[in-house]
């Protein structure tokens, strides 16, 4: 076993960085005043919260007036979506791509049992939505339209600028799932022409359990609880301020790091993914060039992924199970079986998540484990001596 952890599950959370909990430690303690109270303690949180409020906004290129912190990315997609079918009352259409993470397929699939269409525009085999199919999709009571920033699981960037300009010109609401892109990349909404784009700390760095939804300026939609005035009563209960906080702070500094990082990254990735695929049988899952600078997806042929998976957990090595079935049921990703995988092929994918941590070392070490691995559970597999 290695000598130490070799985290490789940044996709799926972040270790909260020790700036981003020292700048917390107050908020857990000594200043516990509720920011909506009017006497010294909690105009002195309020004022912290704004402070936070203003460095979300300067990650993205927005307006503080725009943010509005919600429990975290799956609470902002809920948000940004059901609160603006909620205003059209039943009725109108809705287009989002074949594959958005669970908390926007699964709210579309919610919304069409309650008398909204949906549209749900396929990817090529790169997992990538083509604009001209999207525009082609549209009718004339679409009023919004969802695709992901970046896959989560194969980390595909989408052509979000190019959907967000044909949205505005057909004046309907453009949002994007940023959650794997802020932070790693840079964001500037108006660059993107969003009108929504919600985020997650844990991704960066921050604390788990806060996010956050921009909503840009003029833009109505309704609240999806009821019972107070805080975040200007589109997202009602009192602040999570300790979170709001953490989120602030990580986000700042991933911002400053973005250049540094991201190149690190991509020499790691690519080092990674020229040794995975030297391995021989094994494919590489997403986009070759236009993908996250942390993410590798491939697919182990004759193999289950989660083997693969468990026998490098025993190595001290963590990563995740890239056919992400549910509890109970025996189907693959729906991401990999949009890109046309096999059954067999999605299943034995596993996902590669680089953070600010790893290091050269640790994707030597991936590599000298790797291939002893696959070795050993192909020759258990009848699936790999049939194919010889």
């Amino acid at each position: 076993m290695t000598s130490r952890l070799i985290y490789m599950d940044h996709g799926a959370t972040t270790p909260l960085r020790e700036e981003a909990l020292e700048a917390m430690m107050p908020f857990l303690k000594g200043q516990y005043g509720n920011p909506s109270s009017l006497h010294a303690p909690g105009r002195e949180v309020r004022n912290a919260v704004e402070e936070a409020r203003e460095k979300t906004a300067r990650a993205l290129s927005a307006q503080p007036e725009e943010i509005y912190f919600t429990a975290g990315g799956t609470e902002a997609n809920n948000l940004a979506l059901r609160g603006a079918a909620k205003i059209r009352n039943g009725s109108g259409h809705i287009i989002t791509s074949s594959v958005e993470h669970h908390a926007v397929l699964d709210v579309c699939k919610d919304l069409e049992k309650e008398g909204y269409e949906v549209t749900y525009v396929p990817v090529d085999q790169y997992g990538k939505v083509n604009p001209e199919t999207l525009k082609n999709a549209i009718k004339d009571d679409t009023f919004l339209i969802s695709v992901m920033a970046a896959n989560n699981e194969i980390g595909t960037m989408q052509p979000v600028q190019e959907i967000g300009r044909l949205a505005r010109e057909n004046n309907i609401l453009f949002h994007t799932d940023a959650v794997q892109v802020v932070g790693q990349l840079p964001v500037d909404v108006q660059e993107m022409n969003v009108d929504f784009l919600s985020l997650s700390a844990h991704k960066f760095n921050g604390p788990k359990g806060i996010g956050a939804l921009y909503v840009r300026r003029g833009i109505k939609i309704a609240p999806l609880y009821q019972g107070g005035g805080q975040e200007r009563k589109l997202r009602p209960g009192t602040e999570n301020v300790p979170g709001i906080i953490g989120l602030g702070r990580a986000l700042e500094l991933a911002t400053e790091e973005i250049p540094g990082k991201k190149k690190h990254l991509e020499s790691l990735r690519d080092r990674l993914i020229k040794g995975l695929l030297g391995i021989g049988d094994v494919i590489l899952n997403g986009h070759p060039d236009e993908r996250l600078p942390g993410n590798v997806n491939v697919s182990f042929k004759y193999i289950e992924g989660e083997s693969v998976l468990l026998s490098l957990d025993m190595e001290g090595i963590a990563a995740s199970s890239g056919s992400a079935c549910s509890s109970g049921s025996l189907e693959p990703s729906h991401v990999l079986s949009a890109i046309g995988l096999e059954h067999s092929e999605a299943h034995g994918s596993v996902r590669f998540s680089l953070g600010r941590g790893n290091t050269e070392a640790d994707v030597e070490t991936v590599l000298e484990k790797a291939p002893p691995i696959v070795e050993r559970l192909r020759n258990m597999s009848p699936t790999y001596h049939r194919s010889q």
